[in-house]
């Protein structure tokens, strides 16, 4: 089973932009998933269980590094979409 998620992430500091460049960074450099930033979010795109894997453990680093940051995430069944993302 498939999994598209759509995150967007709001570090509570004065600098924020680095932050979230790192978290996208990160996701990035998994070959597994599919990753899509634009202006406002970051769709995710992969097999169920290791992308949920994948982004719990990159949201734990993002909130060990810099402590208190909002992550906002709308999770699809990628198997229903009609298209690929």
């Amino acid at each position: 089973m498939k999994i598209v998620a759509e995150i967007s992430m709001y570090p509570l500091k004065e600098q924020y932009i680095q932050p979230i460049q790192e978290f996208i960074d990160r996701l990035n450099t998994y070959k597994s998933v599919k990753v899509m930033t634009t202006a406002t979010s970051t769709t995710v795109s992969g097999e169920y269980l290791p992308t949920m894997q994948m982004l719990g453990e990159e949201m734990q680093r993002s909130h060990e590094k810099i402590g208190q940051a909002i992550f906002v995430c709308k999770f699809l069944n990628g198997d229903k979409m009609s298209t690929d993302i």
